[in-house]
């Protein structure tokens, strides 16, 4: 404990910064170098972190314009006398909306397009307003004179201010362009772009008529001492009963907060990560510094340097590589966050602004400085142990301290204990964050320990007869003063991290987009009423086009479950959710559909006689949610008739197939004159033929929409591309720093590879062996840091996609094989060029001494 103590008071008295100064004079650029090892880990956690407080800080400063109220009431339900009594009991300001999907014509250009119409009365947005060019365009839609339509339907289809635009059986004039909704995103715009029209428009139209999918919502505002949270518990029960959903500020907030702060954890993580690559690159390039610094500590140590006095002036060199690094680090991540919050501000709900979080600066200066120091204790510590004598015999004694040492299994705790309170301060729970914690070192395990495991069976089992320059090359990486476990540790992580992101993205983009055959159907028509079905047909046979498939539509709600009522569950509270109250579209056939699968039970083709529980199928995740199984009765409510059914079947759904897929299939023959609705899939073969069958649809019955599919999943391949992008983005900081650790490990190599290549020529060797010998070690470095890398992530992308995504593993070679050339190629050219002075030297360099 003394000799800590003199070890502080040493480390801050002048003599000891200047001797560390002079002692640097030769060394400063590699050591710049080194510490650069942490620079884009240290710019990644403060961009992230930056960001995330300026974002928490634009939640909290337009809380109420995330909602653009303070009360929001959902009602599948046109709002009855009941209701408006109890609407009206609640007080405050109301405003209301109607909101339904319907196809769109722009009859300048003759495009059309399946839109989320709006209809609005009052003063919503109560906070916030609705942004449209030009000036004065949403009081002229206010005043009922005009609409407002989404930027991109504008640019899509070439329309104007001023022309008209057709909903359903409606016709008005376009007043402005939206260019922004309070709370929402413009990713969502891009997926269902949004059409305002006065709600007296759209009140009495056919588009409102039975069987269409309309939300009626209710925004309030309420003076500032209304605590809105307690007055909605204390209304709780009421809204129950009318089957209202509801939303707050406060709700909207911590949604919002929940899931952007999930990003920014596992953001956190991936900068982490980089972050101690980086210190592993430090540890790496103080080893060699020290290396070759062990004949000047044994030189003062015979001029009567003190242990602690010498590892002061070491520890010194060691804090200003770790100053200079976490500051350039945290200056670089002030400009990684603006492009950070480019490239997601599409799917933000606020409007950020240009500032920089001075905390989050601070932060990574601090956590940067302190990863640096400790990854360089490890090879300052033996600097206790050179004793004075070894200034008079040959210095070339191995730096890294040894195992027995107690100070080096400190060092080692140290940086387990901040890797596992980094890991939990980044999840909920503990357990999570120490699993993370054990997965990213792990990690490094792994690659530490394949690494070291090709060294050895290296050594053992190369060929004899194998060529010199292979033998050569290849036996560099089990030499001593070899590079090969930072190396593969580096490009391996780069390799591991990016790899995993890409498979899970593309399995996620094949769960969600599968490949379809010619066959499969991509334009489905919807809201058919029974009486317009031959009449659609009709149109189908006019243009050529196939009816793939013809579904009628049934609505229908729960009323009871095995005997208990719906309101009698939920006041238990024991199940719920939306699979109790939620208003379910169903279908009667006598054959499963073409996305589905019989899992359980016996399939009913037609019953005609309703004596008994009519025998239904039902989606098996929906019987899960419902905790019922085979022979379980239920009663549904058809538009005001009870019907008691009995669970006959379960149904495997493939929700992904281009086709009207059901919850609940009824057998043929028992609800065939309820009121119903229909949806038709056919097969449309470019987008004029689209656009001709909705032109004629719109004409001939405008509560009709044909629904592009291919259009809808193009457009969510690319949203989902975005945020893959963002993911990406922050991945080449872990990739960026394994090249900056390539480059320092090459640079911290060269003099052992000047020298054996000096001896080489000196035997004879020609520059041409000499660069096959170096072709032949980092190509085959660079192969095996990518399998490595190829291993873990397929192991990562098998866990995160089974356990957390539900998704099967596939294999994908091309990926792979990618990986592998693009890493051996970099490693190659970075190891060539980082050694290109090697062939330039003459052999008569050796026999100088100038080494």
């Amino acid at each position: 404990m003394t000799t800590f103590f003199q070890f502080i008071i040493l480390l801050f008295r002048p003599w000891t910064w200047r001797m560390a100064w002079r002692d640097s004079r030769r060394s400063r650029g590699k050591l710049l170098l080194y510490a650069s090892s942490i620079v884009l880990g240290i710019a990644a956690l403060t961009a992230i972190s930056s960001f995330g407080r300026q974002m928490e800080q634009a939640m909290g400063e337009q809380a109420k314009s995330l909602l653009g109220a303070d009360l929001l009431l959902v009602s599948r339900d046109e709002p009855d006398a009941a209701l408006d009594a109890l609407l009206a009991s609640l007080g405050g300001e109301q405003s209301r909306e109607i909101a339904f999907a319907s196809m769109v014509a722009f009859p300048g250009s003759g495009g059309t397009r399946l839109v989320q119409v709006r209809a609005l009365e009052g003063g919503f947005p109560f906070y916030g307003k609705l942004q449209a060019v030009p000036d004065g365009a949403v009081a002229v839609y206010r005043t009922g004179e005009g609409a407002l339509v989404e930027e991109t339907l504008m640019e899509q289809f070439g329309a104007k201010v001023g022309e008209s635009l057709t909903v359903g059986d409606v016709t008005v004039p376009i007043a402005g362009i939206l260019k922004g909704v309070p709370g929402e995103t413009v990713a969502m715009a891009s997926i269902a772009p949004r059409v305002f029209v006065p709600l007296d428009l759209v009140k009495n139209s056919p588009l409102l008529g039975q069987g269409s999918l309309v939300s009626h919502k209710i925004y309030f505002r309420f003076p500032d001492e209304v605590d809105v949270e307690l007055l909605v518990e204390e209304r709780r029960a009421e809204m129950r009963e009318f089957r209202l959903r509801f939303d707050t500020v406060e709700e909207r907030q911590r949604n919002l907060g929940q899931g952007l702060e999930h990003l920014l954890r596992f953001l956190n993580l991936v900068g982490f990560v980089a972050l101690l690559l980086g210190g592993v690159g430090v540890a790496s390039g103080i080893h060699v510094h020290m290396k070759q610094k062990l004949g000047a500590v044994a030189t003062l140590r015979c001029l009567g340097t003190s242990v602690p006095q010498a590892f002061a002036v070491y520890f010194a060199q060691a804090m200003a590589m770790g100053l200079f690094g976490a500051t350039a680090g945290a200056l670089l991540g002030i400009g990684a966050q603006w492009l950070l919050q480019a490239s997601v501000a599409d799917f933000l709900p606020v409007e950020m602004s240009a500032s920089v979080s001075l905390a989050a600066v601070w932060n990574g200066i601090w956590i940067g400085f302190l990863i640096c120091l400790v990854f360089a204790l490890l090879p300052l510590l033996p600097i206790r142990r050179v004793p004075p004598l070894a200034a008079l015999r040959s210095a070339s004694g191995d730096s890294m301290p040894a195992l027995r040492d107690p100070l080096v299994w400190l060092v080692y705790a140290l940086a387990a204990g901040g890797l596992v309170a980094f890991g939990v301060a980044q999840n909920d729970r503990w357990q999570t964050g120490v699993g993370y914690a054990a997965g990213i070192g792990g990690a490094f395990a792994v690659l530490a320990g394949f690494a070291w495991l090709v060294a050895r069976i290296t050594r053992r089992v190369l060929p004899a007869s194998w060529p010199f320059v292979w033998r050569q090359g290849f036996g560099n990486l089990y030499r001593p003063n070899n590079r090969t476990v930072l190396l593969m540790q580096s490009l391996g992580m780069g390799v591991f991290l990016v790899l995993t992101m890409y498979l899970v993205q593309a399995s996620l983009l094949r769960e969600l987009m599968p490949a379809r055959t010619g066959n499969e159907g991509n334009t489905v028509l919807f809201d058919i009423q029974t009486e317009q079905r031959d009449g659609v047909l009709g149109v189908l046979g006019q243009q050529g086009l196939p009816l793939i498939e013809d579904a009628p539509m049934i609505s229908m709600r729960l009323h009871s479950v095995k005997g208990e009522t719906i309101e009698a569950l939920r006041k238990r509270a024991e199940r719920g959710g939306w699979a109790l109250v939620r208003e379910y579209r169903s279908t009667y056939r006598s054959e499963l559909g073409p996305a589905e699968k019989l899992v359980a039970g016996t399939w009913h083709q037609r019953v005609d006689s309703l004596d008994e529980p009519i025998p239904i199928s039902l989606e098996q995740d929906l019987a899960k949610r419902l905790e019922v199984s085979l022979g379980d009765e239920l009663v549904f409510d058809v538009q005001g008739i009870e019907v008691a059914c009995r669970v006959a079947s379960l149904r495997e759904v493939d929700w992904r197939r281009l086709s009207p897929n059901f919850f609940i299939v009824f057998p043929a023959g028992v609800i065939e004159q309820a009121p119903a609705v229909h949806a038709v899939v056919t097969r449309t073969g470019s987008p004029e033929e689209v656009g001709r069958l909705q032109r004629e649809l719109i004409m001939r019955f405008p509560n009709v929409s044909a629904v592009d599919l291919t259009l809808i999943l193009e457009t969510i391949e690319g949203v989902l591309g975005k945020i893959s992008q963002v993911i990406r983005f922050m991945a080449l900081f872990t990739v960026g720093t394994g090249m900056l650790v390539l480059t320092g490990a090459i640079a911290s190599g060269r003099r052992q590879r000047l020298q054996e290549s000096i001896l080489l020529r000196t035997l004879g060797a020609t520059r041409g062996q000499i660069m096959k010998i170096l072709t032949a070690e980092y190509a085959l470095l660079g192969v095996l840091a990518a399998c490595n890398g190829i291993l873990l992530a397929n192991l990562a992308y098998w866990v995160i996609g089974t356990r957390v995504f539900g998704l099967p593993f596939v294999f994908r070679p091309w990926p792979m094989l990618a990986a592998i050339v693009l890493v051996t190629g970099v490693t190659l050219l970075a190891g060539l060029l980082g050694n290109r002075r090697i062939l330039n030297r003459p052999p008569l360099e050796v026999l100088r001494g100038e080494n």
